[in-house]
């Protein structure tokens, strides 16, 4: 797939068949990103029912939301197998009608994988890939291999890539910053992630390039990352409030720091459960705000009824409900 810059922001034009009444939307450049990772309502006989994921998904056509993030942590991505990936994907890029874009999550070491995979979601509908950086084994060695991982999967994927850091030690990075000057000035690379270890992240920014953006992670630092030079954001959060997300990091962007900390402060009770007990607050987050994610994919359990009663609390506290 080939990106062309536009007024509006990157259009793309490539030989895949998206799915029916699918048409591709110019990604925008110019205004702030705010995607969530989508999370796949449940039938009782734990199959995804996909007439309720659609129907989300047109709920979530009235915020402030740019993009859905599919087949990710949020979204149980380790409870599901390729068929209902794919499927996710399709229904997802089919529902916003051109209106939003659709990111589709790979996590394998192998970009030999992740390349076989980006094919497969971009004929199903996806406009990018979310790639997590591989944190491969040095064996003694100085390289880590990460640069050659991104070569090779930003040459073989048809759509752009978004690079996320998410060490699987939290506080032991997977890359470093020489690593990510080379990365992030690949030709395909769209934005970068940061991680949660932000006192790491903190010193990142004047190795990214000017081409790529960068967006921060957690709803606990989204006027954090902003101050650093986030510009994005792609969040659990999002999903409950994309427009609140949004918000702090425009107002930010021009200095009002005392207004955007205010609402940064009102969201980290509710971000704090929501990050603590997973996609069981999440689902029944998006149930209180009247969008009909059902419960956890089986063998994860649902809120207990003091669990959702702080959530609703907590929604009351950055004035979702």
């Amino acid at each position: 797939m080939q990106c062309a810059a536009t007024g509006t922001g990157l259009h793309f034009s490539n030989s895949t068949t998206l799915p029916q009444d699918t048409t591709p939307m110019p990604i925008p450049t110019e205004d702030t990103i705010v995607v969530a990772p989508t999370p796949n309502p449940m039938r009782a006989d734990d199959t995804i029912d996909h007439d309720k994921l659609a129907a989300n998904v047109e709920k979530w056509l009235d915020t402030e939301l740019s993009g859905f993030v599919v087949i990710t942590h949020g979204g149980e991505e380790l409870q599901f197998g390729e068929p209902d990936k794919l499927e996710t994907v399709k229904t997802v890029a089919q529902a916003h009608k051109g209106e939003r874009f659709v990111i589709a999550g790979i996590d394998s070491p192998s970009a030999t994988e992740v390349i076989r995979l980006a094919n497969l979601y971009a004929e199903a509908g996806a406009d990018m890939i979310r790639v997590r950086i591989p944190g491969a084994a040095t064996g003694g060695r100085a390289k880590s291999g990460n640069v050659e991982y991104f070569e090779q999967v930003t040459e073989g994927s048809p759509v752009p890539v978004v690079v996320i850091h998410q060490p699987r030690a939290s506080l032991n990075p997977d890359t470093n910053p020489q690593e990510l000057a080379e990365i992030t000035a690949m030709d395909n690379v769209f934005s970068y992630i940061l991680s949660l270890n932000y006192r790491w992240e903190c010193g990142i920014p004047p190795y990214i390039h000017e081409s790529t953006q960068l967006w921060t992670c957690n709803g606990s630092i989204v006027l954090p990352g902003q101050m650093i030079g986030a510009v994005g954001a792609c969040m659990f959060f999002a999903n409950w409030a994309p427009g609140l997300v949004k918000k702090i990091i425009d107002l930010g962007k021009v200095g009002e720091y005392a207004e955007a900390n205010k609402l940064q402060q009102s969201m980290l009770h509710a971000d704090f459960l929501g990050m603590s007990l997973g996609t069981a607050a999440l689902k029944s987050g998006l149930n209180m705000l009247g969008y009909d994610t059902t419960i956890p994919r089986k063998p994860s359990l649902p809120l207990t009824p003091d669990q959702e009663a702080e959530l609703r609390e907590a929604f009351k506290e950055c004035g979702l409900l």
